[in-house]
């Protein structure tokens, strides 16, 4: 063996972002909005509070690996959580505030949560389940709010106030060791544990903070709307912390109206949500025209970007939305929709309304339904799988789910297409997908032309059963507040855009599209609608047909 190579054994821990924030980026600063305006704090302020923290969870009885929860918005108290527990050696568990009751309860004893940190504004949610949880011995109210009828209530600054100053011994933490905890949103079954390690949690923060990513940097002013508890606000905290970049968090506030002032008044430059929350703003910021010219980049994931609002967003207010996919399972980076080198006009467009370029230490490849790979040609399509170093090879403590992983692969229950450039076009959910009269129509691509209408707020396609063509698409769509269409304008509008036989032949207005916990839209919920004949319908007044045979 050759002597004197670079030593490959350098511990990539959440404890060297921690000694950046403290050591590099003292001066960086975490704004966190309240009922009563923003407060703010250095870095430097919040490495001693982590510090703090990690006292408090010592005194607490917490040990390494144990389980430490936490049931709050994005807010610097639970960023100094955020970072203090996995630091420590414990585990951090972001309990997602929008399950329901008896999915809470499933993952707060699957993983064996021994502690909770709870926003107060949060503790009447809390207080509903906590008698079913059967290993917390402590609840940590973050904010002054009625603790309500928590048990083995402790009060989150009384507890820092109690500790000693100065900087806390941080043990040796093994790069490999579990450092966070989140479960998906469980669309089927039990909701399932994804573990995260110091080093996957690293280097996925070095890809966010490349240029074809998120493109972090020191001077940023970042905004994750994305919640803590949703795939780790898809890494932006500890991404931050890594190159620098201050965090602007909104806490509950969410809504069109203060994201709009936060961005004016902190000059955020880098934001990141579902796609929900960027029609909310766009539907505030035309009829408010506020100044969201610091924004640099925003962000939109979670599910897919309409490509009549990112263009409604940078031809009216000058802001460039980047598309990106992920999930949980993935940390959740996998791809991001920047367009290539040459690419001008509506070029541009074309990439921007795919999923995105792989990213780098990300694998992917297309599995046809023969089980052979489908080739990148750009045409071809098959479901895609992904693996990389942060990537989960399996779930946490349950066998139920090993149907997703095979020979080293995720198996992501996406249909998609890949150019040879590494585009990743996805054309439906596995479980989503239409075949009607033989012919496949793509559910994503239908929802993206129908939110192109001028007066459709939202819009989600399910398969509804056909005697003859076996199914047909059935647009459900919501109409924007004070507008006035039918059916026959919907698919009018579709004439000239979508295949002949994509056409509804039915379309369902309904007041809102159903979304899951992490915002994205539930179509299994409009599917037992249909099922259950709870979905009115307006058929088309000449309607087409609907394949070949």
């Amino acid at each position: 063996m050759l002597e004197g190579l670079v030593q490959h054994d350098f511990p990539l821990t959440l404890q060297h972002v921690l000694g950046r924030m403290r050591n590099v980026y003292g001066n960086s600063e975490v704004v966190t909005l309240g009922e009563d305006g923003a407060t703010r704090a250095t870095y430097s302020d919040v490495s001693e509070r982590i510090d703090r923290v990690a006292h408090a969870l010592r005194s607490l009885g917490i040990e390494s690996g144990d389980r430490v929860a936490t049931f709050a918005w994005n807010s610097q108290r639970h960023l100094e959580v955020y970072m203090a527990a996995p630091c420590y050696g414990a585990v951090l568990h972001t309990l997602n505030i929008r399950l329901f009751a008896d999915q809470l309860t499933y993952i707060a004893n699957h993983a064996k949560d021994r502690v909770v940190f709870v926003d107060d504004v949060l503790v009447p949610l809390l207080e509903k389940v906590a008698p079913t949880f059967e290993t917390v011995e402590h609840y940590v109210v973050m904010g002054d709010g009625d603790a309500g009828d928590l048990p083995n209530v402790i009060r989150y600054e009384e507890l820092l106030a109690d500790q000693p100053a100065g900087a806390f011994d941080w043990p040796e933490v093994d790069e490999r060791q579990a450092a966070g905890l989140c479960y998906t949103s469980g669309t089927t079954g039990n909701p399932k544990g994804v573990l995260y390690s110091h080093r996957s949690n690293v280097l996925h923060s070095f890809g966010s903070c490349l240029a074809d990513a998120m493109g972090l940097m020191a001077a940023d002013r970042v905004l994750p709307v994305v919640p803590m508890f949703h795939a780790n606000a898809w890494g932006i905290p500890y991404a931050a912390g890594l190159i620098g970049s201050s965090l602007v968090m909104p806490t509950r506030f969410l809504q069109g109206e203060p994201l709009a002032k936060l961005i004016e008044e902190e000059k955020v430059t880098v934001a990141a949500g579902v796609p929900t929350v960027w029609l909310d703003l766009l539907s505030y910021a035309d009829e408010h025209k506020p100044d969201l010219s610091s924004l640099r980049t925003v962000i939109g994931g979670g599910s897919a970007v309409p490509l009549a609002l990112m263009q409604a967003f940078e031809e009216r207010h000058g802001v460039r939305i980047i598309q990106a996919w992920g999930m949980t399972e993935m940390s959740p980076l996998g791809t991001v929709a920047r367009p290539p080198a040459g690419a001008e006009g509506d070029d541009q467009w074309t990439f921007r309304d795919r999923a995105g370029r792989i990213m780098p230490l990300v694998e992917a490849r297309l599995i046809g339904d023969d089980g052979d790979e489908v080739p990148w040609d750009g045409e071809s399509t098959g479901e895609l799988e992904v693996r990389g170093p942060w990537i989960a090879s399996d779930y946490y403590e349950d066998p139920t789910g090993r149907d997703k992983f095979h020979d080293g692969w995720l198996r992501t229950g996406d249909i998609a297409s890949i150019d040879s450039h590494g585009f990743v076009k996805i054309t439906d959910r596995a479980k989503d997908v239409i075949k009607s009269g033989g012919e496949w129509i793509s559910s994503v691509e239908l929802e993206g032309e129908l939110m192109a209408h001028p007066d459709v707020a939202e819009a989600a396609v399910i398969a509804k059963p056909d005697d003859r063509w076996q199914e047909r698409p059935l647009a459900c769509v919501v109409v924007r507040e004070g507008a006035s269409v039918d059916a026959g304008d919907i698919v009018e509008h579709l004439r000239a855009r979508v295949a002949k036989w994509w056409l509804p032949d039915e379309i369902s207005f309904i007041d809102e599209v159903p979304k899951t916990s992490v915002g994205k839209f539930d179509k299994k919920v409009l599917r037992q609608r249909l099922a259950d004949g709870e979905l009115e319908r307006e058929r088309v007044a000449t309607p087409e047909k609907a394949a070949t045979s």
